[in-house]
């Protein structure tokens, strides 16, 4: 009944209608204070994205409230070593991911929030000069604790990729968040509401804090890879603040270490976690590492004793993608093995 009403409505069915009521009305019955005016003056936005060159490959993200600008900090500390003399899975690669993790989650923790209310010096935090600066912290042979730098001025989610014979290429993520959302499903409509609010400070001096009318920091993000100005490919990886970290490996995967897009994403994965909180808004602390079925013993012994805290069962995310094949002039589809998803050509 929802679906035929949008469709013969349109926008006007939930954000002015009968559907955006019964929305309030199942809020406030919980105690909430979502109203229609709330509804009516919500607006969508069409953002410019951002992106850097990754040798010679442009990765594209969306800009704050969410948490893409974390996989371009991590590139562009990662670019700053030799990965043609660094094996997939050794233990200097994994190493090196980790630390540039650490980095660039310590800045996620402190400056990522709506930029309407907080600033976000997105352009000082994913230029090339920052990341040499913040690269000079690792430590080669010992795993580091970090704090952000100085940069002045599990989810429930569905990922797509999508192109056509027109050459059109679509990223799209979607998710209620944290354990299918808020579990409050209005009367009479058959979907559940999202609980993003959660992902919000309640300290008054963070640039997340909570605030009337802001957007709070989320973790949902396509990615889009572009090389020579050309669309290239469209990919995700789903799981809260794994994203970024999946971004960054599944393109690591193909530029440093040359996999295809299949691959990419069966290739064992790594996590970093380094937050008691589901959406990992502070990242303090080495953390912990953990690492798939699938990465040698001897890698994971050297990397206990480079003080990494290791581990091995956690969930590794969900990816899907879709590379364009110049030359063939043909789409190259790519699914999860982990998950549940499917490769379709048309």
């Amino acid at each position: 009944n929802s679906y035929e009403l949008i469709a013969k409505e349109g926008r006007s069915a939930f954000y002015d209608g009968p559907l955006a009521e019964a929305i309030v009305t199942a809020v406030q019955d919980q105690g909430g204070h979502l109203t229609l005016q709330d509804f009516k003056a919500h607006h969508g936005d069409w953002v410019e994205p951002v992106s850097t060159d990754y040798r010679g490959y442009e990765l594209w993200e969306i800009p704050p409230n969410g948490q893409g600008i974390a996989a371009l900090q991590m590139l562009n500390i990662l670019e700053t070593y030799d990965f043609s003399a660094i094996p997939f899975g050794s233990t200097e690669h994994i190493h090196l991911f980790t630390e540039a993790k650490k980095l660039a989650f310590e800045d996620r923790a402190k400056y990522y929030a709506d930029p309407e209310f907080a600033d976000v010096p997105v352009e000082t935090l994913i230029s090339k000069d920052y990341a040499r600066e913040r690269a000079k912290l690792i430590d080669p042979e010992r795993a580091g604790q970090f704090e952000a730098g100085d940069a002045p001025g599990h989810g429930d989610t569905i990922y797509l990729a999508t192109a056509d014979k027109d050459g059109n290429m679509v990223s799209l993520i979607q998710s209620n968040f944290w354990g299918m959302g808020s579990g409050v499903v209005p009367k009479d409509t058959g979907f559940m509401l999202q609980n993003r609010g959660a992902a919000f400070s309640l300290q008054s001096d963070h640039n997340n804090r909570l605030e009337p009318g802001k957007r709070p920091f989320h973790t949902i993000i396509p990615a889009f890879v572009t090389k020579d100005g050309k669309p290239y490919f469209s990919y995700g990886v789903m799981g809260g603040y794994m994203q970024p970290q999946g971004h960054v490996q599944v393109l690591m995967n193909i530029v440093d270490f040359g996999m295809d897009p299949q691959e990419a994403g069966d290739a064992p994965r790594i996590i970093h976690d380094g937050s008691s909180t589901p959406e990992g808004v502070s990242a303090t602390g080495t953390g912990t590492l953990y690492l798939e079925s699938g990465f040698s013993p001897v890698v994971m012994r050297d990397l206990i004793r480079m003080r990494h805290d290791v581990g091995s069962e956690r969930f590794y995310g969900g990816y899907q993608g879709v590379m364009w094949n110049q030359a063939g002039g043909y789409y190259i589809g790519a699914t999860e093995s982990r998950f549940e998803g499917a490769s379709v050509g048309y």
